[in-house]
């Protein structure tokens, strides 16, 4: 009887381990602002609502087509769903300086932060860019994806709609 209680208690810790895997938290990692001041990671919230997070760099053209696709229509997806896009930068040292012009010439809206050690990309496991993630009220990462064709941003959106209503999305 011991042995059987010892191996039931030995599923029940493996079963629950596979289940907190399951659901990815946004990772604590500290990251920098535009202006160099420190933000850690596990600060991004949204009220309950979705969130988008874009890795991207500067050097990266899918990168900057798929935010300059998504700013076409980021008012009214804030209106409709209160989502909030937030672009990490994964530029290093020597190209981090061009990311506040950039944004600034692109006119984006979006909260952006440089991730020029890379920590951030590598503790949410991006290998490449563009690299998208979609984050419910909750801080879970329910909806990623990699690279970026013309219409993908359309994908993202009806992603983004399925979370705050909160529905399931399946993850790509």
């Amino acid at each position: 009887m011991k042995k059987f209680i010892l191996a039931l208690s030995a599923i029940v810790v493996l079963a629950s381990a596979t289940i907190i895997q399951t659901t990815r938290k946004i990772p604590a990692v500290d990251i920098k602002t535009m202006d160099g001041k420190a933000f850690n990671t596990g600060k991004i919230t949204n009220g309950g609502k979705p969130i988008i997070i874009s890795f991207w760099a500067t050097w990266c053209k899918p990168c900057k087509k798929e935010l300059d696709a998504i700013n076409e229509e980021y008012a009214t997806w804030k209106k409709e769903t209160g989502v909030k896009l937030i672009a990490i930068s994964i530029d290093d040292s020597k190209s981090a300086s061009k990311v506040p012009g950039d944004v600034k010439a692109k006119g984006w809206e979006y909260e952006v932060y440089i991730d020029q050690n890379q920590d951030f990309k590598r503790a949410m496991n991006v290998n490449n860019v563009p690299h998208t993630f979609l984050v419910n009220g909750k801080g879970e990462i329910v909806w990623q994806h990699n690279s970026y064709n013309e219409g993908d941003e359309d994908k993202l959106y009806e992603a983004v709609k399925k979370v705050a209503k909160g529905q399931k999305v399946s993850e790509k």
